[in-house]
């Protein structure tokens, strides 16, 4: 019973926290109403049975969820030119390379192989925009926001996991109290051909696939490791990536490792550790059942002022922000090329059609290799050495 409840909490937890981040991210790359619920309950569902399937294939408490750092580069990259199909597009490049990672360890080393430094950097420069979206919403719409800011530091203060759920409960009733009736049945499942448009593809795609690798799928790994769990990990990435292949044409933008909301069902608080991968396939089953209320999320998303969704959906990011800022700068001789990396995504310009996420991995890695070889080079023979 313990395991159940345990799984049962990671589900709301996970959902209530982030699927403000999904809508709004989904809503940004060109998705309506419809498109935007579809894709929540798409990733939802495939989530679920991702997760449900992996915990009883290997008896381990294998949390599955979507991308949220991915969302949140689906924010700050906006809609492409192509529209939202072109998104789609860009959804399916990335679940076929998680599929490719799984099964061609090398490019899976390829990918471990981007410094943190510069993988952190280019995180927190996706997350930052949105992370400040609370201090404008509180600017902007103190009504409505400050109360919200208030209840997230003080839930925060006795039970972090429930901060933004309560941040959360708090925005919902606000809005209904003073904006439009809200009305949401189920959400349809909505097919959005996919084009595949070369901008989208590198812009989106590739920065989508590397931020849900780095941000979601490798710190996964660790948070088992920590609890004593080792899965393997390639068939993991294979059963992810085709899940995210799947749910893309029905708005779905990336599956992956449960990264947060992992220690939930991996911690003490899911049992005997035999027992906790009970945890896992509860929380799979919560997902994918919580995804049924993904048109009555939307109609809430859609009826409230755009800044405080951004704020409570900030608020969930904040703890990202931090992680990934102190993966900048751990490397103290990586932090020029951070710092390069950070600037360039934060900046949210485009060039060539491609986004600042793109061009922010760029600048970074070839800083880090322009110091690199700078290092390698000797310099003139001392004193001492002659």
């Amino acid at each position: 019973m313990q395991a159940v409840l345990a799984g049962i909490v990671a589900a709301l937890v996970g959902f209530a926290g982030a699927f403000t981040v999904v809508l709004t991210g989904l809503r940004a790359a060109g998705a309506d109403e419809a498109q935007a619920a579809s894709g929540l309950l798409a990733v939802c569902v495939a989530s679920g049975i991702v997760a449900v399937v992996l915990g009883l294939r290997y008896r381990m408490p294998i949390s599955i969820a979507w991308s949220t750092p991915g969302a949140a580069l689906l924010i700050s990259a906006g809609t492409p030119d192509g529209g939202f199909p072109a998104a789609v597009g860009a959804f399916l490049l990335c679940g076929v390379l998680i599929v490719v990672a799984g099964l061609v360890p090398a490019l899976a080393r390829l990918v471990a192989a981007i410094p943190p430094h510069v993988a952190g950097a280019m995180l927190a420069g996706v997350l930052l925009p949105l992370c400040l979206a609370p201090v404008r919403a509180v600017a902007e719409v103190p009504l409505l926001a400050a109360p919200v800011v208030v209840v997230w530091v003080l839930v925060g203060r006795f039970a972090r996991a429930w901060a933004v759920p309560g941040a959360l409960v708090v925005a919902v009733g606000l809005i209904v109290a003073t904006g439009p009736t809200v009305v949401g049945g189920a959400p349809a499942v909505v097919w959005t051909p996919p084009t595949f448009d070369l901008p989208a593809l590198v812009g989106i795609g590739l920065p989508l696939f590397l931020v849900t690798m780095a941000s979601q799928n490798v710190p996964g790994m660790a948070v088992l490791a920590q609890f004593g769990y080792r899965p393997p990990l390639r068939p993991i990435l294979a059963a992810t990536g085709v899940a995210t292949v799947a749910g893309a044409p029905f708005g779905g933008h990336a599956v992956n490792l449960a990264a947060i909301s992992a220690a939930l069902a991996a911690g003490p608080e899911a049992g005997a550790p035999e027992r906790r991968w009970i945890a896992s396939v509860t929380n799979g089953v919560g997902l994918a059942v919580l995804g049924l209320g993904a048109g009555l999320a939307t109609a809430v998303v859609v009826a409230s002022p755009p800044v405080l969704i951004e704020a409570v959906a900030g608020l969930a990011l904040l703890g990202a922000l931090a992680s990934s800022l102190a993966a900048a700068v751990a490397d103290v001789d990586g932090r020029e090329a951070a710092a390069v990396t950070f600037v360039v995504t934060a900046a949210g310009v485009a060039f060539l059609g491609l986004g600042s996420a793109f061009w922010g991995l760029l600048a970074g890695a070839a800083m880090t290799l322009l110091h690199r070889r700078r290092a390698a080079v000797p310099g003139p023979p001392t004193a001492s050495g002659r």
